[in-house]
């Protein structure tokens, strides 16, 4: 067959190396199954609306269903795009009369705008998913670790003590706002510009409500030219993509250090480390530091879409198909990640022994100890602040006869005079004793931090019921769709 798209106004086929540079076939398989749901659905509303004939309808549902049981594999992969490589395939089963009748009222601009948004919404819901179970199996690490002191981190120096619990959270909530930002892009995806054309609608009496219900939809778009041009939804969904991805790479990298020797906090299970090829000792955390890598694709998608929707004039220009393949690679990397992730905390083995023994080196009680000076004696937190800066800088003992010395020759007042005894020095030294004062909300006091777990676990169903709603919803619209089409197909 010639091709049906350049045999009017262009009658040179273009050369074979053009062809290649201009091809969006490899990444359109992306969107196979989505512009069959679309055609499906447009030309249902054809018919509704006396565009075309009820047998014309026939022969293009079944044409289309065919092509669905085919595969994109049958299609003819010489032609530009996916689109119109399936209206080719179409016209041979069906013919041209009513083959060639499909994309009335439309044009490859919104069609294309369409399926993306409709391909890009079930990668959010099974991201969302996806996401959920990685959630479930920090709340299970965190479970297991409200007791498991360590010590807490600034500047990657010992700073105060903690639980691995509380740290697990701190990662945890993280994510959790990366969920309701998956949500909220949804919001903005799940828009329909079919019936758009290419840029300024159509004369054809198009009911695009109709399209939106059967799709699964919110609502259509309201203004074609913003329609078929705009891809801000994918530059929003890659700067959600790429903050999972940097949240991610953050855990990674504690993995990688904490499984060092020089802190031998957690050991990876076998299954997500590696050897060295010549060093048989070796355990190495790869699976992390590939993680850490992948962040960079992630984050390189979401400048190049920034960089292709950069300056384009209204409305649609051809630079917008390079966008398919960038939100591709940020969706494939950013939930394998999400999965591996997932699997190596599910493993992980923690080292509580060895987290308690660091969890006072660095004297990391300091802060407890200068708010203990404050609580028992009522000196200004400056002025104890004083007190134990030096004390720590000349590595002196922290006992009552020493920060008595420190203190009357700082501030002329000896400590134990303002009612300061070597008791309250022990506890305050007291790495479990730290956490357990941390009480307030945030803190990583064992009873709070089971508290926080409760919380967590009841918005996490909120959240897991929402995406589930959403999921239906889609899933409703499309069984429903494909109800229609059967009933349509089998009319007398």
């Amino acid at each position: 067959m010639s091709n049906i798209l350049r045999r009017g106004r262009l009658q040179l086929e273009t050369d074979e190396e053009m062809k290649q540079y201009t091809s969006s076939m490899l990444a359109d398989k992306w969107i196979f199954e989505a512009d069959i749901f679309i055609d499906l659905a447009h030309t249902l509303m054809l018919e509704n609306q006396k565009i075309i004939k009820k047998d014309d309808c026939k022969k293009i549902l079944a044409g289309l269903l065919k092509i669905k049981e085919e595969g994109m594999e049958k299609l003819d992969f010489d032609y530009e795009d996916i689109h119109i490589s399936l209206e080719a395939r179409l016209i041979e089963l069906t013919g041209e009369d009513s083959g060639g009748r499909m994309h009335s009222g439309r044009s490859r601009n919104d069609e294309v705008a369409t399926c993306i948004r409709f391909a890009l919404r079930d990668e959010l819901i099974d991201l969302m998913y996806e996401m959920i179970e990685l959630q479930k199996s920090l709340i299970k690490l965190s479970k297991e670790n409200t007791e498991t002191v360590m010590p807490g981190f600034t500047h990657l120096q010992h700073a105060q003590p903690t639980t691995f619990a509380h740290h697990v959270l701190a990662h945890s909530n993280c994510l959790e706002r990366d969920i309701l930002r998956l949500i909220d892009a949804y919001e903005r995806v799940n828009i329909n510009p079919l019936g758009s054309a290419a840029f300024a609608s159509t004369g054809f009496p198009l009911d695009r409500d109709m399209t939106t219900k059967l799709l699964g939809f919110s609502k259509p778009m309201e203004n074609s030219k913003d329609a078929v041009s705009s891809r801000d939804f994918l530059i929003e969904t890659a700067s959600v993509l790429a903050n999972i991805s940097i949240n991610l790479s953050k855990m990674s990298e504690e993995i990688v250090i904490w499984s060092s020797q020089e802190f031998d906090f957690i050991e990876l299970d076998d299954k997500y480390a590696s050897t060295s090829s010549i060093m048989p000792q070796k355990k190495n955390p790869d699976t992390a530091e590939l993680m850490r890598g992948k962040t960079g694709d992630v984050v390189g998608s979401l400048v190049a879409l920034l960089t292709i929707c950069k300056g384009l004039p209204m409305s649609y220009n051809r630079d917008l198909q390079e966008a398919n393949p960038k939100i591709q690679t940020a969706l494939k990397t950013t939930r394998a990640s999400v999965r591996i992730m997932t699997k190596m905390t599910d493993t992980l083995k923690v080292k509580k022994e060895r987290m308690f023994e660091q969890s006072n080196k660095g004297f990391t009680t300091a802060t407890e100890l200068a708010d203990t000076l404050v609580r028992k004696t009522d000196i200004p937190f400056r002025t104890a602040h004083q007190i134990i800066g030096i004390l720590t800088k000349e590595n002196r003992e922290p006992n009552l006869k020493i920060l008595d010395e420190i203190s009357k020759e700082t501030s002329g007042f000896k400590l134990s005079e303002r009612g300061l005894k070597e008791e309250d020095i022990k506890i305050a030294l007291d790495p479990v004793e730290n956490v357990a004062k941390r009480k307030i909300i945030g803190g990583p006091a064992p009873d709070t931090i089971k508290a926080e777990i409760k919380n967590k676990q009841k918005r996490m169903e909120k959240i897991k019921s929402k995406v589930e709603d959403l999921d239906k919803n889609v899933q409703k619209s499309l069984d429903n769709l494909i109800c229609l089409v059967n009933q349509k197909i089998n009319e007398e």
